[in-house]
C-alpha cells in the first residue's frame, strides 16, 4: 500500500462516478425521496473561489448521507446563465454572449467536478438554452391567460372571466385587477370592438402592460431593479440612474400577497428570512380615504393604518412622483418645488427608505381639506413618501409619528397631540390610548375610534376600511439583449401571444448588443423581428424577461430536464415534490424566493404541479471571508520590510497575492515576478525570511486575497478542501479563510490512511474482534455524526472524526470491524478517500450503496469508574472499580489499598463516605 496519493485517487473515483452514472436519479416509488438543491450559480468569467463551494459542500454531504440512509436522492446542478455581465462583455468585445457564457459554464463545470460533488449532471439546466426558456415563455403565456379570482382565492383561466363578462358584465366580478377598472354590462361587452375588449382584459391578466415608474440607466440602456441601484448609480459600472415612467410588463404578484404571508408559517426557514419576507410584503390593516383639494376638482387618496388620529393631521405629504404634484404647484412655489422634485425622484426607493437622517421637502402652495372637520392643511412634497407604497400620499400626524414629527419640526409645521399621555421627545408614539382633541372621536379608545372613523368614511362615501400591502407588482421586462424573448406580438398597439407551437421564440442575431440610436432595446436591431399570422405580419416585443424569470421555476425542470412535451411530467413532479433542503445566500430573501413562491402557487392553481411551496427547508450559508496579506514598502523606495521590523521605518502597507504567501511567509522570488515593477525589489528580512501582515476582509480580486479551489485541490486534494471548509465553523456563520490552517486537515487524512497499513506499510486490516474500548470510540463517533447531520451541524463532525482517528491510532487499531463503518461515516465528507479505502476493504460496489452505521448505545455504557479517594479532604489515590460493587465492597477495597494505607499512616478512620459511581472520602 503506497502513501496517500490524493491526485490519483480523486481522478480515479470522479471518472468512476461519471462512467457509471452513480448519482443519476430516477423515480423509484419503493424508496423515500430526498430533494437536495443549491441556488444555482451565474457563471462569471472569474470562475469559483473557495468561498463559492461552501453551501455546495454542505448540500453534498447531506445528499450522500441521505443515500446511505436509503433515500432516493435528487441532487442536481445547472446555471442561471442569462445576465447583464455577459451582455456588457459582449458590448465591449462584440463577442456573442452565448460564447462567453458557454466558456464560463465549461470552466465552472470542470471546477465543480474536481471537488467531487454528487450532482446528477444528466439533469443539468441552463436558463439561456432555448430548450429551457421555451418553458419559461410557456409559463409567461399561462400567466397572461389567467386572472385571480378572489372568490375562489386562486388563479383561473381568462376564458372563465370572459364567460362572466358575457353573462353579466363585470359589476359582480370579484377579481384582482387595476384600480378603477372599466365598468360595463354583458350587452356592452358583446358590442365592444376587439381592441376595447383586449384593453379591458389587460386590467385583469396576471401579467400585463402598464406605465410604471422604473430605474432607467441610459448608459446601460435598460431598466434596473432596486437591487441593481446604489445611491442613484448603477451597481455595475457606476452609471447615473433616473426614475422615469415607461410602459413595462408586470407580474401581478400582489394577487398572492396574503397566500405568500400565510405560507411562511408552513416553512422550516430561519426567522430572520421569514421576517424579511413579511416586511417586504408589508401587510397593513387600515382605511383608505380621500382629501379634497382647495380650488381643484381633483382629490388626493390616502391609505392610513391610524385613521383614529385624523384630527392630528397638520399636512399632507406626496411622493415626488405623485401624478398630481405638477398640477398642485402654485406660481410662487413652482421653481423651488420643481428643483426639489427633479433631485428627489431620481433617488432609489431603497436610499429614501434607509436615509432617515436627511430631512427634505418642498411646499406645493396648495391646500387639502380634512373631511372630518373641514380644516385646510398644507400639501407638501417629501421624498420619504414612496410612490410605490400605498397611494403615494401620507396624511401626516407629527405628534404621533417619528418621521412626520421630524419633518414638521424641521419646517416649522404644527404638531397637534390627539392621543392622551405624556409626549416623549416631543413625539408620543401613540400605539394605544384615549383619543383627545378629536371632535366626534374624543373620549374613545384607539380601537373604538378607528371603527367609528371608518363608519364615518363609509357613511359619507369618502373612504372605506382596507387591507394594504407594501409589495408592488413585479416589473417583468428589461431593455436588454441577453434574456428570454417575450412570446408576444403587437397588433394595433395591443399585446397578443404567439402560438404555442412556435415556442421557443429564439433570440435573433443583432449587429450590436446596444440600444438603437433612438433608444429602442437591442432586439429592435434584429432584421424581421416580426410574427406572421393569418391577419398579417406584426412586430414582436423588443424587451426581454428579467434575470429572475428562469430562476423562478428551475427546481421543477431538474426533475424532468429532457421532457420535450411538458415543463415537468405531473407524475414525476408528484414524486419529487418540494425541495427538502435548499441552500443559498440570504441576499435572495426578497427577490428570488418571493418570485419562486409566487410562480409555484400559480402553477399549483392551474394544476401544473402538486405543491404550493417550493422549498420546505432552507439554510443560508455564511460568507467565507478572505484573509489578506500585506508587504510593507519603505516610502519612496522599492524596499520591503518584514512585519516584525516595520516600527523602525516609515512604511506603507500594500496588498500582496495570498497565493505567493505560505504561513504568512512571502515567497520572495515569486513576489519579484508577480509584477514587472517588483523585479528589482530589495528586502529587509527577519532571520532570513520575510513575514507578511494579515487582515480579514471580503474576498476580492482587488485585495489579491482570492483563493482558487483548483490551487488548493492540486496541493492538498478535494477531500481536504471539503473537510476544511466544513471545519472552519458553523455553516450559517461568516468565517475567514486561512490557508495556513489547512495543513491539520491534510495530516488527518494521511493519519486515517495509515490506519489501514500493517507494520510493513502494506494494506492490511485485522479480522480480530474489536475490543470494548475500540467499539466505544467507533459508536460515540457514529452517534455524534448522526446527530450533527440531522441538525446540519457539519463542523463538529469533522472534529469528532479527528478525535476518533487519534484514539484508534493510540489503540493501534486496524480491525475491519471498526474501520469498515468508519469509512462509511466519513464518506459524505471525504468521498474520494472513502471510496478507495472501501475498495481496498474488498467491497465491489461504490460506497454510496452502503448503509449508514447503526449506533448501539450499549457500547457507550461505562462498566467501570475511577474513584478519587480523599483523605481528610485531600485527594490521595484513584481506584478503578466496577460500577456494580456495593458501598461495603468499595469501602473494603479502599481500606486495603496500599496507597491508601500509606497515607492513613496506621490511623483508624473515623468515617468512610462512599458515593457509588462518584467518590470515596475517608476522615481520620
Amino acid at each position: 500500500m503506497s502513501e496517500y496519493n490524493f491526485q490519483e485517487i480523486e481522478k480515479k473515483w470522479q471518472a468512476y462516478w461519471e462512467q457509471n452514472q452513480i448519482f443519476n436519479a430516477k423515480v423509484d416509488p419503493k424508496k423515500p425521496k430526498f430533494y437536495s438543491l443549491d441556488m444555482f450559480p451565474y457563471p462569471s468569467g472569474a470562475g469559483l473561489h473557495v468561498g463559492h463551494p461552501l453551501g455546495y459542500i454542505a448540500s453534498d454531504i447531506v445528499s450522500r448521507f441521505k443515500r446511505l440512509q436509503g433515500y432516493n436522492v435528487l441532487h442536481p446542478m445547472g446555471y442561471d446563465s442569462f445576465g447583464l455581465p455577459a451582455e456588457q462583455y459582449a458590448i465591449q468585445t462584440g463577442q456573442h454572449p452565448a460564447i462567453t457564457t458557454e466558456e464560463n459554464i465549461k470552466r465552472y463545470t470542470e471546477q465543480l467536478k474536481n471537488i467531487g460533488f454528487s450532482f446528477d449532471w444528466s439533469k443539468e439546466v441552463r436558463t439561456s438554452d432555448p430548450s429551457y426558456y421555451r418553458w419559461t415563455q410557456w409559463i409567461f403565456m399561462q400567466l397572461f391567460n389567467s386572472y385571480y379570482d378572489k372568490s375562489e382565492d386562486k388563479a383561473k383561466s381568462i376564458h372563465a372571466l370572459i364567460e362572466k363578462f358575457e353573462e353579466s358584465g363585470n359589476s359582480k366580478v370579484h377579481a384582482v385587477c387595476d384600480e378603477n377598472p372599466t365598468l360595463f354590462s354583458a350587452d356592452e361587452w358583446k358590442t365592444f370592438p376587439e381592441r376595447i375588449q383586449q384593453e379591458i382584459l389587460l386590467q385583469y391578466r396576471l401579467t400585463f402592460l402598464a406605465e410604471t415608474t422604473v430605474n432607467w440607466c441610459a448608459a446601460l440602456g435598460t431598466v434596473l431593479s432596486n437591487d441593481e441601484v446604489k445611491d442613484g448609480f448603477s451597481e455595475r459600472g457606476g452609471h447615473p440612474v433616473e426614475r422615469k415612467k415607461m410602459m413595462q410588463w408586470s407580474m401581478r404578484i400582489t394577487a398572492y400577497a396574503e397566500r405568500l404571508l400565510v405560507g411562511l408559517d408552513t416553512l422550516d426557514w430561519t426567522d430572520p428570512i421569514k421576517e424579511m419576507q413579511r416586511n417586504w410584503i408589508g401587510k397593513s390593516i387600515g382605511a383608505e380615504m380621500v382629501f379634497q383639494i382647495k380650488g381643484h376638482d381633483k382629490e388626493i387618496k390616502v391609505f392610513t393604518t391610524r385613521v383614529d388620529t385624523i384630527f392630528g393631521v397638520t399636512y399632507l405629504a406626496l411622493a415626488p412622483e405623485h401624478e398630481l404634484v405638477n398640477e398642485l404647484l402654485t406660481p410662487a412655489e413652482k421653481e423651488n418645488a420643481s428643483a426639489y422634485i427633479e433631485g428627489a425622484k431620481n433617488r432609489s426607493e431603497r436610499d429614501r427608505m434607509s436615509d432617515v437622517k436627511t430631512i427634505s421637502g418642498a411646499f406645493t402652495g396648495s391646500y387639502a381639506i380634512n373631511p372630518f372637520n373641514g380644516e385646510e392643511i398644507q400639501i407638501w412634497i417629501a421624498d420619504y413618501v414612496l410612490a410605490g407604497y400605498g397611494t403615494g400620499a401620507v396624511m401626516a400626524v407629527p405628534a404621533h409619528d417619528e418621521r412626520d414629527f421630524n419633518f414638521a419640526k424641521h419646517f416649522g409645521l404644527e404638531i397637534r397631540q390627539v392621543i392622551d399621555g405624556s409626549m416623549e421627545n416631543g413625539s408620543f408614539p401613540g400605539k394605544g390610548g384615549l383619543i383627545i382633541n378629536s371632535g366626534i372621536l374624543s373620549g374613545l379608545w384607539m380601537k373604538d375610534a378607528m371603527v367609528k372613523a371608518i363608519e364615518f368614511l363609509e357613511e359619507k362615501k369618502i373612504g372605506k376600511g382596507k387591507i394594504q400591502y407594501r409589495m408592488r407588482d413585479a416589473i417583468f421586462t428589461r431593455q436588454r439583449y441577453w434574456g428570454e424573448p417575450l412570446p408576444v406580438y403587437f397588433k394595433e398597439g395591443l399585446p397578443y401571444l404567439i402560438e404555442e407551437k412556435d415556442l421557443p421564440l429564439v433570440l435573433p442575431e443583432v449587429d450590436k448588443y446596444l440600444p438603437t440610436e433612438d433608444g429602442e432595446p437591442p432586439l429592435a436591431r434584429a432584421a424581421h423581428w416580426t410574427y406572421k399570422t393569418a391577419e398579417g405580419e406584426f412586430p414582436l416585443e423588443k424587451s426581454t424577461m428579467p434575470g429572475w424569470a428562469g430562476s423562478s421555476w428551475y427546481f421543477f425542470r431538474y426533475m424532468d430536464a429532457k421532457n420535450e412535451n411538458k415543463f415537468v411530467d405531473p407524475e414525476i413532479s408528484k414524486y419529487w415534490g418540494a425541495v427538502d433542503l435548499y441552500i443559498g445566500g440570504a441576499e435572495h430573501a426578497t427577490g428570488h424566493l418571493l418570485y419562486s413562491r409566487f410562480w409555484t402557487k400559480f402553477l399549483f392553481d392551474i394544476g401544473a404541479v402538486g405543491i404550493e411551496e417550493p422549498f420546505q427547508k432552507m439554510i443560508n450559508q455564511g460568507m467565507i471571508q478572505g484573509r489578506s496579506n500585506f508587504v510593507y514598502r519603505i516610502k519612496g523606495s522599492n524596499t520591503y520590510v518584514s512585519l516584525g521590523l516595520i516600527d523602525q521605518y516609515e512604511t506603507s502597507a500594500i496588498h500582496v497575492d495570498v497565493n505567493i504567501v505560505h504561513n504568512d511567509q512571502l515567497d520572495i522570488e515569486k513576489f519579484k515576478t508577480w509584477r514587472p515593477d517588483l523585479a528589482g525589489a530589495t528586502f529587509i528580512l527577519e532571520d532570513g525570511k520575510y513575514f507578511c501582515g494579515a487582515e480579514v476582509e471580503k474576498m476580492s480580486k482587488s485585495k489579491y486575497n482570492v483563493v482558487n479551489p483548483d490551487d488548493i485541490i492540486e496541493r492538498y486534494g478535494a477531500d481536504t478542501l471539503r473537510l476544511y471548509e466544513m471545519f472552519l465553523g458553523p455553516l450559517e456563520q461568516f468565517k475567514p479563510w486561512n490557508t495556513n490552517g489547512i495543513d491539520g486537515v491534510s495530516k488527518f487524512l494521511k493519519k486515517l490512511w495509515r490506519l489501514f497499513q500493517d507494520k510493513q506499510g502494506d494494506f492490511g486490516v485485522s479480522e480480530e474482534p474489536a475490543t470494548q474500548e475500540e467499539l466505544k470510540t467507533l459508536h460515540k463517533t457514529i452517534k455524534k455524526t448522526q446527530e450533527d447531520l440531522d441538525n446540519y451541524s457539519f463542523n463538529t463532525s469533522v472534529s469528532s472524526f479527528m478525535i476518533c482517528v487519534n484514539e484508534l491510532s493510540a489503540l493501534k487499531c486496524n480491525k475491519r470491524e471498526i474501520l469498515t463503518p468508519l469509512v462509511i461515516l466519513l464518506s459524505p465528507y471525504a468521498p474520494h478517500i472513502a471510496e478507495e479505502l472501501w475498495s481496498l476493504l474488498g467491497q465491489e460496489n461504490s460506497i454510496t450503496h452502503a448503509s449508514f452505521p447503526v449506533f448501539q448505545k450499549e457500547f457507550l455504557v461505562e462498566n467501570n469508574h475511577e474513584y478519587p479517594v480523599s483523605i481528610n479532604g485531600k485527594m490521595r489515590a484513584k481506584l478503578p472499580l466496577p460500577l456494580n460493587l456495593s458501598k461495603e465492597q468499595i469501602e473494603k477495597i479502599a481500606l486495603e489499598n496500599e496507597t491508601v494505607l500509606k497515607w492513613m499512616e496506621g490511623k483508624s478512620p473515623k468515617k468512610v463516605i462512599v458515593v457509588v459511581g462518584k467518590i470515596i472520602n475517608i476522615v481520620l
